[in-house]
């Protein structure tokens, strides 16, 4: 018994696999973390780059003087 844990604490199969998880799972945390904190400053900068094109006048060519 002794020498199966001694076995599975050096196996390494997986270790690659199971970091990759840790650090997306660190992403994925932090990225929520900045929605939450920004979000609503995330909506009003894309509602405003909306509004801009909203604006913009159509029909008219500004090439042909």
């Amino acid at each position: 018994m002794k020498q199966f844990f001694e076995n599975f604490l050096r196996e390494e199969d997986g270790q690659g696999m199971a970091e990759y998880a840790l650090i997306l799972g660190v992403l994925a945390v932090g990225v929520v973390a900045v929605l939450i904190t920004f979000g609503d400053a995330i909506i009003d900068a894309f509602n405003d780059v909306i509004a801009k094109f909203d604006e913009t006048p159509t029909g008219t060519d500004s090439t042909t003087g």
